[in-house]
């Protein structure tokens, strides 16, 4: 297969890059860009570890080409935040104890990350229900929920 050229945007920045045609975005994040914050699981889009943010939605990057994201625009995990400078939602799984092994983490935090740009005001119900697609075998969940809702009342708050 002959390489093809990309052009697109990841966390802000501009990256053209030669992609053979079967690459898909996840292998291309991670070995391409060295965004090793998205992590591969079950490469079947059932797990949701490798979620990203691909033009304003919560995507599988594992079942995504990196040809397809030509002209998109990809946020990962790294864009969040920094070890010393936590995004907001970042913060609340730290506070409310919503990761263990740190396995899913990259893509429950993206998958709420789109979510609460777009649901400001999220009942409990709403995001289990958004969550469904994110497989987590440590924490029980209640923690990722609460560290959700802490994050949307934070957002609707005055500061």
């Amino acid at each position: 297969m002959t390489a093809r050229n990309i052009t697109l945007q990841v966390n802000g920045r501009t990256v053209e890059a030669q992609v053979e045609p079967r690459t898909n975005l996840a292998d291309f994040l991670r070995a391409a860009l060295r965004l090793t914050g998205t992590h591969v699981g079950c490469e079947h889009g059932v797990c949701g570890a490798c979620t990203v943010i691909v033009d304003g939605r919560a995507t599988r990057s594992c079942l995504m080409l990196a040809v397809q994201a030509d002209g998109a625009e990809v946020e990962t995990v790294e864009s969040l935040g920094r070890a010393d400078a936590l995004s907001p939602l970042q913060q609340a799984f730290s506070d409310c104890h919503a990761l263990q092994c740190g396995f899913c983490t990259p893509g429950m935090l993206m998958t709420l990350e789109s979510y609460l740009r777009d649901h400001p005001a999220p009942t409990r119900d709403e995001i289990r229900d958004v969550l469904s697609g994110n497989i987590c075998r440590c924490t029980g969940y209640q923690g990722i929920v609460d560290a959700a809702m802490q994050t949307a009342a934070s957002r609707r708050s005055p500061r």
